[in-house]
């Protein structure tokens, strides 16, 4: 079975507290099959979790980031939304989503960088 980072992170937290997936369903009240989706990333980890988790399991601090790493690096969709865009921001945000699948690590690093002036 493939986890994602997420679902790896989960794992090793349910076996040192003696939990199991359903453990995990309850403390969301949410079907076990959803929680399965989301360690094995089909489905993003839902923000909302990250606190619950923090405090369910009393996470330490390098605990806490190495959770949002893992929820970070388990990221299969990104949403963005189009509401108050202009015109040009909707192209380009649906050209880019046209075009992700093809795009080289050299493209993809030159939109970074362009991105990040931007920021600046």
């Amino acid at each position: 079975m493939a986890y994602t980072k997420f679902g790896e992170f989960m794992r090793i937290l349910r076996i040192k507290n003696h939990e199991v997936m359903g453990d995990t369903a309850k403390l969301f009240n949410v079907k076990l099959p959803f929680v399965s989706a989301v360690e094995n990333g089909k489905r993003n980890v839902p923000e909302e979790w990250i606190p619950t988790l923090i405090e369910h399991y009393n996470l330490s601090a390098s605990e806490q980031v190495e959770l949002k790493d893992a929820v970070e690096h388990s990221k299969t969709q990104v949403k963005i939304p189009l509401t108050g865009a202009n015109v040009v921001q909707r192209r380009a945000a649906i050209q880019f989503q046209r075009s992700f699948e093809n795009l080289d690590e050299n493209t993809a690093s030159a939109i970074i960088e362009l991105l990040n002036k931007e920021d600046n």
